[in-house]
């Protein structure tokens, strides 16, 4: 579709797999409602916009190399290949000398943009923003609750009194029905935190202004985080806060392009699928991040063992670091019963086939959303980052989950797991009426006349406004 707006946005997503997917659903929306798309990405990124950039061949691409950082490991330019989790402070970090190579793109364009919409990793963009006299809208690939436990963290900077005691709770009471967590289960990023410490101070900076952005787009949708949408109106002061998910593959722009390398072709998985009966299987992923050591692996090995059931297992591929593998003789006990996927699986098309019973999954925030579009009832093994926060909302309030266990070192008891899995897998389980349920919610809030396509729609008019005003 052609530009007819004026409006001209610059998208910039955070070099993360969980980041840079719904920003790119996002963004293929707003480019066949007439907005002019450029998409700022470094070189190793690019190939993920292919899917995309070939169904809106409109969309511009601005391509910078990734900022030489003498700290951060040569030739890493997405955090899956990271080599351990800390160093993703260090790419936040190197991300903000793309700083003055912006600057000098917008002010030698004869049509810049009107608006920057950058990742909340990217806070450092509103000062870009601001320099050029243009908004910033915020992109949070977190859910409003979320969202709002991490502003707060941010604006006050709790600290811990005593090192030792990770097991210290903390309360979040101006955050409606947020239980409390420990701190251990804060995320990364902000644990991290060092006073005085230049990258800490940075990333500090940076979360800090998102709060005073012109805007934040989430993905999540009203049915789902009401009363948290309403918070962070509330605590931001202003009503730019759009709802626009859940942000999943559109009908021209199929799960099956978003892949990658897999031990197990798509359609050898569906067809898999295809000869198991309606709600057997159990689909287990814990994302494009997170690790399992070797004792985590042969737990959960027995556990799909002994709980009987079928199971689709997708199984992260190591790059660096210790991993844990399968435990050898295992898919030759479960042959038949369970199929292993190495490497990246059609998640989106296996949650939506009428065989999966429950996905164990580790809470990242769009695994949620597309269990919960999938009506998939959860098995939680929250790890990090916002897990414990999303796996509180699906099994506290939500009632479509059950944990099976919690933290990124921790071991379930195998015998418990496989009863949970067992459970799982039948029609009686009381968390699969209420999975249907909100399923419902999600498929009729991205629907004509939906809650999440109304605020699309406002955004995409709030967007073309600011070409006017310029």
């Amino acid at each position: 579709m052609s530009n007819h707006s004026g409006a001209h946005i610059l998208v910039f997503p955070f070099p993360a797999q969980g980041h840079m997917i719904p920003l790119l659903d996002l963004t293929y929306h707003l480019s066949v409602r007439g907005l002019s798309i450029t998409i700022l990405v470094t070189p190793k990124n690019l190939p993920i916009l292919n899917p995309l950039l070939s169904k809106c061949p409109s969309i511009q691409t601005l391509v910078l190399h990734f900022p030489k950082y003498p700290s951060f490991p040569s030739g890493v330019e997405n955090a899956k290949d990271l080599p351990h989790k800390n160093a993703l402070l260090t790419m936040i970090h190197a991300l903000g000398e793309l700083y003055h190579p912006i600057l000098h793109w917008f002010q030698s364009h004869p049509s810049p943009p009107t608006a920057i919409i950058s990742d909340l990793f990217l806070g450092w963009t509103h000062r870009l923003a601001c320099q050029l006299g243009i908004p910033r809208v915020v992109f949070s690939p977190s859910g409003a609750h979320a969202l709002a436990v991490v502003n707060t963290l941010w604006r006050t900077i709790p600290k811990l009194e005593d090192p030792a005691d990770v097991d210290s709770l903390l309360s979040f009471p101006h955050i409606p029905n947020s239980r409390k967590y420990p701190w251990k289960q804060l995320s990364m990023v902000y644990k991290s935190y060092k006073e005085g410490d230049p990258v800490s101070e940075f990333i500090k900076e940076g979360m800090r202004a998102n709060l005073v952005s012109w805007g934040i787009v989430i993905n999540s949708f009203s049915e789902l985080d009401g009363e948290y949408l309403e918070h962070l109106r509330g605590d931001l002061g202003h009503s730019r806060v759009w709802a626009v998910g859940p942000l999943l593959p559109s009908g021209e722009v199929g799960p099956t392009e978003r892949g990658g390398e897999s031990s197990v072709p798509a359609g050898e998985v569906m067809s898999w699928l295809d000869q198991c009966t309606d709600g057997s299987v159990i689909y287990v992923c814990f994302g494009s991040q997170e690790i399992l050591n070797q004792r985590q692996m042969d737990v959960l090995a027995d556990g799909l063992d002994a709980s009987g059931a079928r199971f689709v297992w997708s199984v992260k591929e190591p790059t660096a670091g210790e991993y844990g593998v399968v435990p050898a003789g295992f898919e030759g006990r479960v042959a038949g019963r369970g199929l292993v996927i190495r490497g990246w699986a059609p998640q989106v098309a296996i949650l939506g086939h009428r065989s999966i019973g429950s996905s164990l999954t580790h809470c990242g925030w769009n695994s949620v959303l597309e269990a919960i579009v999938a009506g998939v009832p959860m098995l939680a093994w929250a790890m990090g980052a916002d897990q414990f926060f999303n796996a509180g909302m699906v099994v506290d309030q939500l009632g479509i989950a059950v944990r099976v266990c919690e933290g990124a070192d921790s071991v379930p008891d195998s015998d418990e797991l496989a009863r949970a899995m067992t459970e799982s897998v039948s029609w009686s389980w009381p968390q699969r009426a209420r999975a249907k349920e909100l399923s419902r919610a999600a498929v009729g809030a991205v629907r004509e006349g939906g809650s999440s396509r109304k605020v699309l729609d406002e955004f995409v008019t709030e967007l073309r406004g600011l070409s006017v005003r310029s």
